[in-house]
């Protein structure tokens, strides 16, 4: 799930699909129109979207989508007579999601329409795995994943117990390690320091219930709040004083506690853990698809010049249709061989252009010839694999 910022102005009543709401591009001044996708783990290929308002979470539009991709399955897998219990299995469809989508009632939807899942919840819901010790965690593929381990279980969650699996990753540990220390940490230092100083000059008219709100504020980050010991004295404006610092104990057991863990579930009892991990993963090609979106160049839902509900959503068809296109092209020409990004792959389709030369003869009309312009090695090679030659005007 997704949304993007449009430019409708605020009193359009023509377009309430164009709504405020948390903006994901940062834009919170204008109204939001909001895209779930469906694409396939090869390739990042299209298979649903769905559009809605930009004031609605995403949680709430999971089952519009579950049940029109159950539907639509069902008419393939019947379509394909694959009526038998061996043919079944071999079409079943697994669903990745992360864990905005969480719910009872979507987890219920999903048991009803048989689709299998795999998803994660917050580790913050699951204390006990947090609390177990490195050695309880084996390797899962090291050619695969490197030093990624794992620890795999089962749990009642969202009122079933599931296949739960703890993950720990040393890349994802560093770097959660460096982005909390480097930013989040610094930055709740810096903004303590502020009123710290304030408060040591004696400049301050604001009573010890404002001061407390705004540190508060600051620190209400809950690994903040867990790491930062801060001391408020003083009980009139004049002779408040903060103190802080950083409680070394508290960082290194949240960094054990936390850094690097994922908690994966999955009603895939089968499955290895690699292949549980690597489901998970999957999610890249859908974030893959929205970046694509928000390209401004190439295959872009922006800008969009439309103000009423209907020519906004055949606006996001026409963008889905362009960006299921594009990735197939993508997806044909990285079967053979050739890794090109869509951007590179549209220039290089794009330079491949036809001309018409006209030869005046000594009487009548000229003669039209047509002929591809001069192509590279590469173009060529595009040729020949999306079989372009086709459309090549011949002598």
């Amino acid at each position: 799930m997704t949304n993007f910022a449009t430019f409708i102005d605020t009193g359009n009543a023509k377009a309430p699909i164009a709504q405020r709401g948390k903006a994901k591009q940062k834009r919170a001044d204008l109204r939001l129109v909001g895209l779930g996708l469906v694409v396939t783990r090869d390739g990042g290929i299209p298979l649903l979207s769905h559009t809605y308002p930009g004031n609605k979470p995403d949680g709430t539009q999971f089952p519009a989508m579950i049940e029109t991709l159950a539907a639509r399955h069902a008419a393939l897998a019947a379509a394909a007579g694959t009526d038998t219990m061996a043919a079944r299995t071999a079409t079943d469809m697994t669903v990745v999601f992360d864990a905005g989508q969480n719910s009872a009632a979507n987890f219920a939807l999903l048991a009803d329409t048989r689709l299998h899942y795999v998803g994660s919840v917050p580790a913050s819901d699951c204390p006990d795995l947090l609390a177990l010790a490195a050695s309880a965690r084996s390797t899962v593929d090291e050619d695969r994943y490197g030093g990624l381990s794992a620890y795999d279980t089962r749990r009642v969650i969202y009122g079933t117990e599931r296949r739960t699996i703890l993950t720990h990753s040393p890349e994802l540990h560093e770097h959660q390690a460096r982005g909390f220390d480097g930013t989040t940490l610094a930055k709740a230092g810096r903004r303590l320091d502020e009123p710290a100083a304030t408060l040591a000059h004696g400049k301050t008219r604001r009573p010890r219930s404002k001061v407390e709100t705004e540190i508060a504020t600051i620190t209400r980050d809950a690994w903040v709040r867990r790491v930062i010991n801060w001391q408020l004295d003083g009980q009139h404006p004049k002779d408040l004083r903060l103190t802080w610092n950083t409680n070394t104990d508290a960082r290194a057991e949240l960094e054990e506690e936390i850094f690097g863990k994922h908690v994966l579930i999955t009603d895939h009892d089968d499955w290895t853990v690699a292949d549980v991990v690597a489901g998970y993963r999957s999610q890249s090609e859908a974030e893959f698809s929205f970046r694509q979106l928000k390209d401004t160049h190439v295959v872009s839902f922006s800008p969009m010049h439309h103000w009423t509900e209907h020519n906004i959503r055949v606006h996001t068809f026409t963008c889905v249709l362009a960006l299921q296109i594009a990735h197939l092209l993508r997806l044909q020409t990285d079967r053979a061989g050739l890794h090109l990004s869509v951007r590179e792959l549209l220039r290089q389709l794009t330079g491949i252009g036809e001309t018409v030369l006209l030869y005046q003869g000594e009487r009548g009309r000229p003669k039209a010839r047509r002929m591809l312009t001069e192509t590279t090695d590469l173009q060529d090679n595009l040729s020949q694999i999306l079989q372009l030659d086709r459309w090549t005007p011949h002598r």
